[in-house]
């Protein structure tokens, strides 16, 4: 059954972008799932052409030109169902602002009928049986699998910003560097406007790096806000879904569609009676959502050294449009413990791998290409070595290494609510990372980013700063309380507005076609 569009929300952006894109023609690159749906709405574009115009993109800059080589497989079904939709939209409406909009999800995601590899040779034509949460929510709000994405592999050996079955991505910005890992074929992909919004996932940094190297935006949420049923993961207690898009807008109609309590995934639960029922997109006030906002400045996630020294000049940049856009900015502030080395002893993905993948590979059902972690390696014993110590990981209720990495979460998760609640603070800000993008073929660096959101389980938001000398972008990351979502859209969305930062890759010029009511 079609979802009614009810949000009040909603309709007030609609009326509002419908004026604007009937006054002026659309560039694909820049139009927002709000312009697109008043191109449907005034006849001047169909999903069917939307669908069209991306594959043409896809064509010319994946496998081709640039080879950014971020798609691993295609929704053979994709204008089938945009056909459909057209055909829905004209009879019944719309769905949501969602309706016949294509979407790419990292293939980590199960969509029925198609393969779920996580970029591993060895799960080549792994085909779920049913949607996981992501798709499933996706599909009912009349949006558009389009492809899965490429990704740094996630159980073999590979190159930073490769896989054993996609091979190695580039990074639009600049194509001797990676886009990011482990989402990257999302973040390169939404880059170079191959779809309107993508997911990506995070057991460590997952969403917000491609994001920040992809200049795009994106959110790694509360956990427990989005089920993770039907995705592959590396830690069951810190992995994350999230939207990633070129706008807050877009990020915020991807949100509303997938957050909610689902009963497979118990994560969930205390996402209840935490979700507002109008969505997202209502929290977005780009003219005065940092006027007297108390945001602080976590200057213990600052990284010294000469290879820094650029990255933190273009922070320091955001920090101060913060404050020129009204927002009250306490700085320093210091949570008195040592956040790198305790960020570092928090993560616990080696103790949880094989629990998570034996989960993962208990819901394909009998068709199943391996029964568990041990299975999978034991048939590709050649590619899958660096697993073996975690196969070897027993039972975890005892085990005291994977307690205290536990315990030390629960410190870092009291040591940022005390000091937010000590400086009454609406966010904490700092950069998600100082240094540029890994270069292709080098390894990537420990210092490389902030991992601070994941080993908490906070929310973190992430937003373009500016862009190195050499092109590859930055980003400014904004840190809330669980469940802080609408406050950290609301500043984000001031924080877009006066800054505009944003800039598509020259990689992927635009195609003819692509001005939509010109």
């Amino acid at each position: 059954m079609a979802m009614k569009i009810s949000s009040r929300g909603f309709l007030i952006a609609a009326c509002i972008c419908c004026v604007a894109a009937n006054a002026r023609s659309l560039e694909l690159s820049s139009a927002t799932i709000g312009d697109l749906n008043c191109a449907f709405a005034n006849g001047s574009l169909t999903s069917e052409t939307l669908v069209r115009l991306y594959l043409a993109r896809i064509e010319a800059y994946d496998k081709q030109g640039p080879a950014l080589n971020t798609i691993l497989t295609l929704n053979p079904k994709a204008l089938e169902e945009a056909r459909a939709l057209d055909v829905e939209r004209k009879t019944k409406g719309p769905r949501s602002m969602l309706h016949g909009i294509p979407v790419v999800l990292k293939d980590l995601y199960d969509v029925a009928g198609i393969q779920t590899t996580a970029g591993f040779i060895g799960l080549k034509g792994s085909t779920p049986w049913r949607d996981g949460w992501v798709a499933q929510r996706l599909k009912a709000s009349g949006a558009i699998i389009l492809a899965k994405t490429n990704l740094d592999d996630w159980f073999a050996d590979a190159p930073d910003g490769a896989s054993t079955l996609g091979g190695q991505m580039r990074n639009p910005y600049n194509l001797k560097y990676t886009p990011g890992g482990s989402s990257g074929g999302t973040g390169a992909a939404l880059a170079a406007w191959f779809a309107t919004v993508g997911f990506g996932s995070e057991t460590g940094v997952s969403i917000r790096n491609p994001t920040s190297e992809n200049c795009l935006v994106g959110l790694a949420p509360t956990y427990g806000l989005i089920s993770r049923r039907g995705m592959i993961m590396s830690a069951v207690t810190h992995e994350r879904s999230g939207p990633m898009a070129r706008n807050l807008f877009d990020l915020t109609v991807a949100l509303t569609a997938v957050a909610g309590f689902d009963p497979e995934d118990l994560a969930t639960m205390a996402a209840r009676g935490r979700i507002p029922a109008g969505g997202y997109t209502q929290y977005l006030a780009p003219q005065n959502g940092l006027r007297g906002a108390r945001i602080g400045v976590l200057r213990q996630m600052f990284r010294n050294g000469p290879d820094h020294k650029e990255g933190r000049v273009i922070i320091e940049r955001a920090i101060a449009e913060l404050k020129n856009a009204g927002a009250i900015v306490c700085d320093p502030v210091n949570t008195g413990l040592p956040l790198f080395s305790l960020l570092r002893e928090a993560r616990v993905s080696d103790w949880e791998k094989k629990s998570a993948t034996d989960l993962y590979l208990a819901g394909l059902g009998p068709n199943a290409k391996y029964r568990s972690l041990v299975d999978m390696i034991q048939q590709n014993s050649a590619l899958l070595k660096n697993l073996a110590p975690m196969a070897r990981v027993g039972r975890l209720d005892f085990d005291p290494a994977y307690l205290a990495r536990l315990k030390t979460r629960e410190e870092l998760q009291k040591a940022i609510s005390s000091l937010m609640d000590q400086y009454k603070l609406d966010a904490i800000v700092y950069p998600f990372k100082t240094i540029q993008a890994t270069q292709i073929g080098a390894k990537r660096r420990d210092d490389a980013d902030n991992a601070l959101s994941s080993q908490t389980g906070f929310p973190a938001l992430v937003l373009p700063a500016g862009f190195f000398s050499n092109g590859l972008p930055i980003a400014i990351e904004f840190l809330g309380r669980p469940f802080s979502e609408p406050v950290l859209l609301r500043l984000g969305s001031a924080y877009e507005e006066c800054s505009h930062h944003h800039s598509p890759p020259a990689a992927t010029p635009p195609l003819p076609g692509e001005l939509i009511g010109g």
